[in-house]
């Protein structure tokens, strides 16, 4: 997907985004930067790069919990819990947001996208499953088109353009999601990670922003 920019970046900056995380799905709505999202198969980036999925460390998914109630308040989402089907094999559905990306605008890629995350950590629908699937895409499109996206997801053309995907966010550098190639105008390209760097994307990319700083209570006050 692309926001359109007032900020004089020529270049899109691209993200590589799976749904198996609530962390991968806090994505750059409110920027206005050019932003590209690719689909890509969070299973693959992890076994390419040695990376683990961090519940599958007792401590790093008990301190989980934590960041996740802070990120929703920060954010202001809606309340995420993790469901029993939980995690779920996302080839099956990022293949079909690769359909749904070619065949539609960008704001309907941007919303179905996001829905995979709303489905996967808020309503507990299951899109791994066929049926499950089926009732995230049906939300959008037609009953003609949900099954013709699901005919296509299937095809070659679609599964080698998910393992490419996969690959070149591995040539990046990705060890998990969310994973930002950058661009700022001089054309200069970094990598980032993370759903909440954003101070280090906005100052790469030269635009200004408020950086978050402590009130101080003690202006006006008589000191003794």
């Amino acid at each position: 997907m692309g926001c359109t920019t007032k900020t004089g970046i020529k270049n899109p900056n691209e993200h590589n985004g799976g749904n198996r995380t609530p962390w991968s799905v806090t994505l750059s709505l409110t920027l206005t930067h050019l932003l590209r999202i690719h689909p890509v198969f969070l299973g693959g980036i992890n076994v390419g790069s040695g990376n683990k999925p961090p519940w599958t460390l007792p401590a790093k998914a008990k301190y989980g919990t934590y960041d996740s109630k802070r990120a929703v308040k920060y954010f202001g989402t809606e309340q995420l819990v993790t469901p029993d089907f939980f995690p779920i094999l996302s080839v099956v559905p990022q293949r079909a947001m690769l359909v749904v990306k070619d065949r539609h605008p960008r704001e309907v890629f941007e919303n179905c996208f996001l829905d995979t995350w709303r489905c996967s950590f808020v309503t507990h629908v299951n899109i791994e499953k066929p049926e499950g699937l089926a009732k995230l895409l049906g939300a959008h499109f037609d009953e003609n088109e949900v099954k013709e996206i699901m005919r296509l997801m299937t095809t070659k053309e679609y599964k080698d353009r998910l393992t490419q995907n996969t690959k070149d966010a591995l040539e990046q550098g990705a060890f998990g999601a969310p994973w930002f190639k950058l661009t700022n105008a001089q054309g200069v390209v970094e990598p980032l990670f993370g759903s909440d760097r954003w101070a280090y994307m906005w100052d790469f990319l030269g635009v200004d922003f408020e950086d978050i700083k402590i009130v101080d209570k003690t202006k006006g006050k008589a000191k003794l």
